[in-house]
């Protein structure tokens, strides 16, 4: 299984911007579907966005619809969480996930990056 390694979280004032980072430590997933979720203090985890980098569907959270978009970077072995607009609601861990079929529970996980906004 593809390893994953995410950074890129901090703390950015509501209305601000960040780009997440997701890096295959080992192996590629050029041909993986590729996701992001987030976990939210006392709250369970929640799908955010995800793609299947050769089926060219996106699929967002209707919260984050607008202001959410994911790339990669094949040579750098990387996708991206671009998030834009963000909102104090947006605070949580977030998580990139991979996997060949999209069955992200069997897939492999991230050790997730903090993200907080300020209102």
């Amino acid at each position: 299984q593809v390893q994953l390694v995410e950074s890129g979280g901090g703390l950015v004032q509501a209305g601000g911007s960040l780009r997440l980072s997701c890096t295959a430590s080992r192996g590629t997933f050029d041909d993986y579907a590729v996701a992001w979720f987030r976990q939210a203090p006392g709250k369970e985890r929640e799908f955010v966005i995800a793609t299947h980098w050769d089926r060219g569907n996106t699929y967002y959270a209707d919260s984050v619809k607008g202001r959410f978009t994911i790339s990669r970077d094949n040579a750098k072995k990387t996708a991206y969480l671009q998030m834009s607009s963000l909102k104090p609601e947006d605070t949580a861990v977030y998580y990139c996930a991979a996997d060949p079929s999209g069955d992200f529970d069997r897939g492999s996980w991230g050790q997730g990056t903090q993200v907080t906004v300020s209102s």
